[in-house]
Order: structure tokens, then C-alpha cells, then sequence
């Protein structure tokens, strides 16, 4: 998903050491462009936390009636420095990439793409979707790998009980047991959590890491910590457990992140991730270029099934100097 806001900003982090409480960070709402455009719950980044882990970006939508939003419909656009996560709960969304990758998004499957030195790719929601509803996530690539070559990996995990009432899947990383196949560059963890109406459960995690729970639903409590939906609670390495808890009537579902703490100073615009300003300009610069020419592909490449018109345009670059912007820890 492109990162487009009516106001493109500067977001960038650095590393530091995190406290072990919940700190709740509550989403901001975004739209993504156009009149009848799909608006999305932000809370990575925001001004007081940037990161979880290696987790750089965190977009919750839906459910939203298709009818109504026109659904997804993001075409071709860059991605430089990350892997891009895309996990629904309705819905279907087509996927196609510059790197001649052509899948379907389907809820509870998991794809992941790899942008490395460069990618672009569009996601367009299916015409037998009716209602949209899922998470966006990216994940910041470290120096040693962030130019490699991009890539793809589909897994589609197995819901398991974690504790009566409580079930998972594990799309990244490991918890209660289950692991993913998937690869990522540095330690993480990506679960969706499902609790039946009072259920409750004690979670094992790596201490290690510092982990956050996105709410899908109503209500939901972490460490006795209240959350509302769309909220992130966020909670600091050193804790080995997390007590989740439903104190509603329904069902209640959410997304839990991990990671270590992530040790490079990172400078993301738009859709790319880089560490310096002058990075920032070269990625937009080759962008804007693009020939669109199977036989230059340039950086990013082409996407199959759209005309060179049809790719999104870089906004205007910031007329500040773009600089990392310190975590809080």
C-alpha cells in the first residue's frame, strides 16, 4: 500500500532503550487520496514511537463497505529498504510487482515482498470483494541487506489454541510453539490473536524484544492496560509475558508485533526507506524517470497490466532537510 497523505511528511527514527510499560498510542485517521478514497487507521509512525522492533508502519482499515469506498484500487508505486506485510481479515486483493509477481491477497495467508535496492508493485481489491478489512505493516531492511534483490514469499499459517478461548496464527516469528517459514532480516514476531467473549491468556514472549498489540475490535486489555479499537499498546523489552484479556460480549482480534530493538538511524518519505536525506532525493529522482520501458526497467522496474501514465507521481520533496527523528524510549 502507498503511503499518501494530504500532507507528506518527514518520519524517521533512531534506536534507544524502551521501558516496560504499556504505553497506548492511538491511531490517527489517513486517507489515502480522492474523494471516495479509503481512509486507514495510523499508528506507526507517530511523533512518540516510530518503531516496534524492525516494524516501521502500521495501517488498519475496514471493515469498509466497497460499495460505498470504491475498495482498494493503489496502483503502481516504488518501495526502496523494506519488506511490506500484507495480512487481511475480509476480503480479497490482487497483488502484481515490477519483479513479474502476480498473487492474490487472501484473508489469514500471509504476503510478504521484499523491496531491497528497489520494487514497485500495485494492490487492487478483487471485483467479488464486497467488504475490506485488514493491516498494512512494513518492515525496515538493516544496511547489510537493505540493496539486495527484492522478492515475495506466501505462507498461509494454521490457527492453533493458545489457551481456552484464545486462538492464533503466527505469520512471522514464533509464539506458543508455532513457527513461520517466513524470512525477515532481522528477529520479529507477527500473530493474529482471536479471543472468544471473557476469554484471557498468559503469552510467553522473548524478552528480548519489545512487542505491541493492534486492536482490530472493541475492547481489549494488555498487562490490565485498557485498549480501544485501533489502538497500539506498546510494551518494552524485558517482560517475558503479556496478559491479553476480552472484557466484551463478542469476539475480540488482534495483531501482536515484536522484535529486538532496531539499532539504525532510518529517514522514511513517502514510500521509501533510506538513512540519509541525499538517499531520499536519489529515490524519488529515479522515480520520477522511470521510462516505463521493459527494456530499461531502471531501478523499479514495471508492473504488468498498467500503462506507464497510470503509476503514482512522488509528491513534492519536503523544503526542509530530511533527518532521522529520535525514538521514544
Amino acid at each position: 500500500m502507498s503511503n499518501v497523505e494530504a500532507q507528506p511528511a518527514e518520519v524517521a527514527c533512531s534506536a534507544g532503550v524502551a521501558n516496560a510499560a504499556v504505553e497506548v498510542i492511538e491511531p490517527r485517521i489517513v486517507p489515502l487520496g480522492g474523494p471516495r478514497a479509503m481512509t486507514v487507521r495510523r499508528t506507526l509512525p507517530t511523533r512518540g514511537r516510530s518503531m516496534v522492533g524492525a516494524w516501521c508502519f502500521a495501517d488498519h482499515y475496514g471493515p469498509d463497505d466497497v460499495s460505498e469506498t470504491g475498495g482498494m484500487n493503489v496502483p503502481p508505486h516504488p518501495h526502496t529498504g523494506l519488506q511490506t506485510v500484507s495480512w487481511l481479515f475480509e476480503g480479497d486483493v490482487e497483488h502484481r510487482d515490477s519483479a513479474g509477481v502476480h498473487a492474490l491477497v487472501l484473508p489469514g495467508e500471509l504476503n510478504l515482498m521484499s523491496a531491497g535496492h528497489g520494487i514497485s508493485h500495485s494492490e487492487v481489491s478483487t471485483p467479488s470483494t464486497t467488504r475490506l478489512h485488514g493491516v498494512q505493516l512494513w518492515i525496515a531492511l538493516p544496511d547489510a541487506v537493505r540493496n539486495g534483490p527484492n522478492g515475495f514469499q506466501h505462507y498461509a499459517p494454521e490457527e492453533f489454541e493458545i489457551a481456552p478461548g484464545v486462538t492464533g496464527r503466527v505469520f512471522i516469528g514464533a509464539l506458543a510453539g508455532q513457527t513461520s517459514p517466513a524470512v525477515t532480516a532481522t528477529p520479529l514476531l507477527g500473530a493474529e490473536l482471536l479471543l472468544a467473549p471473557g476469554a484471557q491468556a498468559v503469552l510467553e514472549v522473548d524478552g528480548d524484544f519489545e512487542h505491541a498489540l493492534l486492536l482490530d475490535t472493541l475492547a481489549l486489555t494488555i498487562n490490565g492496560i485498557p485498549l480501544r479499537r485501533g489502538d497500539l499498546g506498546f510494551v518494552g523489552p524485558g517482560r517475558r509475558t503479556l496478559d491479553i484479556a476480552n472484557p466484551t460480549e463478542g469476539e475480540a482480534r488482534a495483531i501482536l508485533l515484536g522484535g529486538t530493538p532496531f539499532t539504525e538511524d532510518l529517514v522514511m518519505w513517502w514510500n521509501f526507506v533510506g538513512r540519509t536525506h541525499e538517499e531520499i532525493v536519489e529515490y524519488r529522482a529515479a522515480w520520477e524517470a522511470r521510462t516505463g520501458r521493459a527494456d530499461d526497467p531502471g531501478r523499479f522496474g514495471t508492473v504488468g497490466g498498467w500503462e506507464p501514465d497510470d503509476a503514482l507521481p512522488a509528491p513534492p520533496l519536503p523544503t526542509t532537510h530530511l533527518k532521522p527523528r529520535s525514538r521514544r524510549n
